[in-house]
């Protein structure tokens, strides 16, 4: 059996292809952890922390959700977003979340638009403030 692999994919380009230990991404509904071996799967992504090990560390990034694949020990990632950790900048997510707090929702559209956004913000504080 070949070594498991992440990739990380953005409309603008690939932001993280690493062989790795494990990988636990966000789902719509939860976790999903993968180690070696997986089944094959394709599920939704919500906004959240990714978390892949490797050399026996532990990388976190924020991905906006997207879609996740296994498949022949490759986790792929495709997201609107991805950002490391590190790079989070916790005043313009907590922004964020005020703007999207202050959205008026008058239609079901604007309601769901709400929602993701302060999903968005919320995870994104959680993951700056973890660190």
């Amino acid at each position: 059996m070949s070594e498991l692999k992440v990739v990380v994919v953005t409309p603008e380009r690939t932001t993280l292809e690493q062989a790795i230990e494990s990988v636990v991404v966000p789902m719509f509904d939860g976790e999903l952890g993968v180690l070696k071996g997986h089944a094959p799967m394709i599920g939704a992504l919500g906004p959240g922390e990714l978390r892949a090990t490797w050399d026996g560390q532990t990388h976190r990034y924020y991905v906006d959700g997207g879609f996740v694949q296994v498949l022949d020990n490759v986790v792929t990632v495709l997201t609107g977003r991805s950002v490391p950790a590190d790079e989070i900048d916790l005043e313009a997510a907590q922004k964020a979340l005020h703007e999207a707090e202050e959205i008026v929702a008058e239609t079901n559209e604007l309601m769901d638009i709400k929602r993701r956004a302060i999903a968005q913000a919320q995870a994104q504080i959680r993951i700056a403030e973890s660190r």
